[in-house]
């Protein structure tokens, strides 16, 4: 069993029930005491501006700001490089405690020994 997870969603207000999956699986995992790092890409790298999690509304779901919340208290949340200069987000722009990191840091996470990867 893996003793980490990196979780990459991929989706934002496009694909809401994937969305929230991954938030919903990262939030559960870091209750279960598993170590998370989450990776905003696509349209969830949106999620990194404050307030935007907040705007998110998926009924019989969790609010998204809530979970975006509990991973930022106890895991890691990064964005993608390449996805915040496509949306022109810069390191000024994002939450607190959100980092931006490209696809050599994602690779370096994803073939630690002990981790699973989980694409959303």
């Amino acid at each position: 069993m893996a003793r980490s997870l990196v979780i990459k969603v991929t989706a934002g207000a496009d694909a809401p029930e994937r969305c929230n999956q991954a938030f919903t699986v990262a939030a559960a995992a870091l209750a279960s005491g598993v170590p998370v790092s989450l990776w905003l890409t696509g349209e969830s790298a949106w999620f990194a501006l404050p307030g935007r999690a907040k705007e998110f509304v998926l009924a019989e779901a969790a609010p998204l700001a809530d979970l975006l919340d509990a991973v930022l208290a106890a895991g890691r949340v990064t964005l993608c490089t390449q996805c915040a200069a496509r949306r022109e987000i810069t390191v000024d722009d994002v939450i607190d405690g959100v980092r931006i990191a490209g696809a050599s840091t994602f690779v370096e996470e994803v073939l630690a020994e002990d981790v699973q990867a989980l694409v959303y």
